[in-house]
């Protein structure tokens, strides 16, 4: 989320912004415009509410002195007042929050501002490639690999999609073994040689978690929900969590007694809890220092996780249906980083890098990409997308995205840190990357490993995490 203070100062920068990341000059400002109007439109109710709150106060204080000089008509001209300015403020600090959240709704959003070295650009095609590492494999006629991995019988499409649908695979065998060979290699790569802790996060969050790190309230077509029913057996046990708060007073007070409230808890509305299931594992890492204050002792702040991930693909109809590229369900390595603002550059590189180690050690041939203000995601200032070469297909496609997002996360999550000289705090920078895709990894690997015969040679990486195997075969 990006501060309404610099975007009253900046409107022009910010619709500038806009108009690169794909919006028409009209659209950027009239979201600009609508952002300054609910702001001044609250600032100039704070001030209305702060006069209010000061008449009141200094009111208050004139009964006083009336009613000791015993002035009874002034006195209860001033009590009247006072009650008119307490219905006032009351309903004045409702509205108050009303236009609180319709800022906070104009504001949520409003993507990133990319920053100047930025290539601008509509789309992919004005991408710019930085740089590229190892040379093709000279391999002919390449199958792509849901042809090898269903014929050594490690790819299941079929089976996958009678349990949950299309976009699901049931891997097998030494498959499903090379598989997870790729994800342990490079958790140990990144804990043991690139300073990351491994952790193991939850797979489902609550809605405030996928809204710190910019995934709701925009991009809601693109999660999976959970949603589970709370049984009066559940209410037994913690009615008190669930119920209204008048309710939880009553029951307190002695008013009502478990069982009824219980029963006023069931009777205001069928009670349900949503979760989400993570789209990544940049959700909950990230919001690891949501609400938080940190030390600068403590940055930076670099955490490493593999897990599942779950997108609904919305908008993807038609696109890579054959194969594991585009799934409902994969397992991708994460990298997250929180730094200071100053280290935050630096420390895009320095993932990025890590990143690229991974595919080095496989030797793999790759390109990494600047994307283009218009290719970017909705919270990064900038983004490396790093592309592995698939003979199967005869083309690269991404297999890691390293992106840095200055304060927007931050702002969102309200994660801060205390700086070792100075007063106050300052917002954390965050940044995250993929460290790589689990299975595009497995695609890769497949493909670039094949043999005529179809048997896939294991990289010498993966040996020790393959129990010494040369090759899968049939």
């Amino acid at each position: 989320m990006l501060d309404i203070k610099w975007i009253r100062d900046n409107p022009d920068a910010l619709v500038t912004a806009l108009v690169a990341r794909g919006s028409s000059s009209d659209e950027a400002r009239a979201t600009v415009d609508d952002a300054v109007a609910r702001d001044e439109a609250r600032r100039a109710h704070i001030l209305k509410l702060e006069e209010a709150q000061g008449r009141r106060n200094a009111a208050s204080k004139e009964i006083g002195k009336a009613k000791a000089q015993k002035d009874e008509a002034t006195a209860q001209k001033l009590m009247a007042e006072v009650a008119e300015l307490k219905t006032f403020l009351g309903e004045a600090e409702a509205k108050g929050r009303d236009l609180d959240k319709a800022l906070e709704e104009a504001l949520a959003v409003i993507p990133n501002v990319p920053l100047d070295d930025v290539p601008v650009g509509a789309d992919e095609q004005a991408n710019v490639k930085l740089r590229d590492w190892g040379t093709k494999p000279g391999i002919n006629h390449a199958k792509e690999h849901y042809e090898l991995g269903e014929a050594l019988g490690g790819m299941d499409f079929e089976a996958a999609a009678k349990l949950s649908g299309a976009r699901f695979v049931i891997l097998k065998g030494q498959v499903a073994r090379l598989e997870r060979a790729l994800g342990q290699f490079m958790l140990d790569l990144h804990t043991t040689e690139h300073g990351y802790t491994e952790v193991q996060p939850p797979l489902l969050v609550r809605d405030e978690v996928l809204f710190g790190t910019g995934q709701l309230p925009k991009f809601l077509d693109d999660q999976f929900l959970a949603t589970r029913t709370i049984t009066r057996a559940e209410l037994l046990r913690d009615a008190l969590g669930y119920a209204a708060d008048e309710d939880k007073l009553a029951y307190r007070n002695g008013a009502l007694d478990l069982d009824a409230l219980v029963e006023r808890t069931l009777d205001r509305a069928p009670l349900k809890e949503d979760f989400w299931l993570i789209p990544t594992a940049e959700v909950p890492l990230t919001n690891l220092v949501r609400e938080s204050i940190l030390d600068e002792g403590d940055l930076p702040f670099r955490v490493t996780a593999l897990t599942p991930c779950f997108r609904s693909e919305a908008g993807s109809a038609g696109r890579d249906t054959r194969g594991m590229l585009r799934q409902h369900q994969f397992d991708k390595v994460e990298l997250v980083s929180v730094v200071t603002p100053e280290a935050s550059r630096d420390e895009h590189e320095r993932m990025l890098v890590s990143a690229e180690e991974v595919l080095k050690r496989l030797d793999l041939h790759y390109r990494v990409m600047t994307l283009s203000t218009g290719d970017m995601g909705f919270g990064a200032q900038k983004t490396y997308d790093i592309e592995v070469w698939l003979p199967g297909q005869g083309t690269y496609r991404e297999i890691s995205s390293c992106s840095v997002c200055g304060d927007f996360q931050a702002r969102r999550m309200g994660a801060r840190y205390r700086p070792k000289e100075g007063k106050g705090t300052r917002l954390v920078h965050t940044l995250n990357g993929s460290g790589v895709a689990v299975g595009r990894c497995l695609i890769a690997v497949m493909e670039n490993y094949q043999n005529p015969d179809g048997s896939i040679t294991v990289p010498e990486a993966l040996k020790p995490y393959m129990g010494g195997m040369e090759k899968i075969g049939p």
